[in-house]
């Protein structure tokens, strides 16, 4: 199972497009996997044939774990190994210590007695009979899972994790790399959001009540959805949200989107939307307000020198952030072509991994679904999100003082309160709507 995310631990097997027998090719998509944040095409490592399949579709298996064996040419599958058989040589042997102990030895009537009322457990054979039968040892502190082993964590935070009681995997790091600091831990164990949960028992699963009368139906969460919930309350609770908004005069900006559609330069041009000129004046934005374009790291504050920009998709099961990598050095037009490519992928769940990772910042926009103004979730380690709604006709006083029909567009930025104060924020607003009701300078 390959590892398709920064934060999976395990993948559910979709779909299998080739079947046990079947050639294949270097970059040939073979399977569909979810992870926690998408499903996503798997393209085969190299040529060969798809000599055996070890996952079936619908199972889950964690990250490193066979799923299938691509062969040469008469290459056969390696067979399954078959622990059992560790066992024969040590049953053998205790058979053979037993028999001359029956023909010299007769047990004593109070060890035969004990013999009797044993439990069933101390009668078995082998090796699983040498461990029952011998003296209970003191019970030994769980080491960490192979999930927590897998956590990037710094020593102290390790400590401090299993002083509080947090389970690691719970916690989102905000360290080099998504490391996790001891402020992290402590953090999470004051929100109290990594509480480690006990696993349910298989008996206690078949008790569960059934759906009651007028419940309707019970959803399964999928792994991207689990993925999304465990994020979003990582990010809500312990990072400091504030809500700037403020309201663009569309006017120029919808004459402007007019006027390229009915430019007549082909096709690309008329593709343009008010969403790609949000993309763009959020963008230049970020590099006349620089310290805004940064995210809370630990004891720093990181300000990067590019504007690596996300791009909010909605798809069936969720949402995903694709990201346009140094948005600044791009032309409105790239950028709009860019946003469409990554969305239909995304939908079409052609994307790689390394393309919906990181980010800077995000913008979401729920204008095309009739929503006037919200506020978003800031997606972790970023620093702040834009949440856009649709452009209103409203009426409005002109600079003659006369009331007359106007358009506006509501935009709310959610910032995290480490990195931005509520100054930086009013400052790139500022900026932002300067922009967009000059729709000239996103042209230049």
């Amino acid at each position: 199972m390959p590892k398709l995310s920064d934060t999976m631990t395990e993948g559910t097997l979709v779909t299998w497009k080739k079947k046990k027998g079947d050639k294949v090719s270097a970059g040939e998509v073979i399977a569909e996997i979810e992870t926690d944040k998408a499903t996503m095409e798997w393209e085969s490592p190299e040529d060969g044939t798809l000599t055996e399949i070890f996952v079936k579709e619908g199972e889950k298996v964690n990250v490193g774990d066979k799923i299938a064996f691509i062969g040469g040419e008469g290459e056969e599958a390696p067979k399954k190994e078959e622990p059992a058989k560790k066992e024969e040589k040590p049953q053998a042997e205790e058979k053979k210590e037993k028999k001359p102990q029956a023909e010299t030895e007769k047990p004593a009537p109070a060890e035969a007695k004990q013999k009797e009322t044993a439990p069933p457990q101390e009668k078995k054979k082998g090796i699983e009979a040498a461990v029952s039968a011998a003296p209970p040892k003191e019970e030994k502190v769980a080491a960490p899972s192979s999930g927590e082993a897998r956590v990037k964590a710094s020593p102290v935070a390790r400590r401090v994790a299993a002083e509080l009681s947090v389970d690691l995997l719970s916690v989102k790091g905000t360290g080099p790399e998504g490391r996790v600091t001891e402020s992290d831990v402590r953090a999470a164990a004051k929100s109290k959001i990594a509480t480690p949960q006990k696993a349910v028992p298989a008996d206690a699963k078949a008790a569960a009540p059934s759906i009651k009368a007028g419940e309707g139906m019970r959803i399964q969460l999928s792994g991207m959805r689990r993925g999304i919930a465990e994020r979003l309350v990582q990010s809500k609770a312990p990072i400091p949200h504030f809500y700037l908004t403020i309201d663009i005069n569309a006017a120029p900006l919808m004459e402007a989107r007019e006027e390229l559609k009915s430019a007549g330069e082909g096709a690309d041009a008329a593709k343009i939307t008010v969403n790609d000129f949000v993309l763009k004046a959020a963008v230049m934005a970020a590099l006349k307000v620089p310290r805004a374009n940064a995210m809370f790291d630990g004891d720093s504050i990181v300000q990067f020198a590019n504007v690596d920009l996300g791009v909010a998709v909605a798809i069936e099961d969720g949402l995903l952030t694709p990201v346009i990598r140094a948005a600044q050095n791009k032309s409105l037009r790239e950028i709009s072509a860019i946003a469409k490519d990554l969305a239909s992928r995304a939908r079409n769940k052609r994307m790689k991994p390394e393309e919906f990772h990181g980010g800077n910042f995000t913008v979401s926009n729920l204008g095309g679904m009739g929503i006037d103004s919200f506020s978003a979730i800031i997606n972790p380690p970023q620093g702040f999100i834009l949440a856009v709604g649709r452009v209103t006709k409203v009426p409005m006083v002109d600079d003659c003082d006369k009331i007359v029909v106007g358009q506006r567009m509501s935009i709310t930025m959610s910032c995290d309160h480490r990195v931005i104060d509520g100054a930086l924020g009013a400052e790139y607003l500022k900026e932002l709507r300067h922009l967009l009701e000059n729709p000239a300078l996103l042209l230049v």
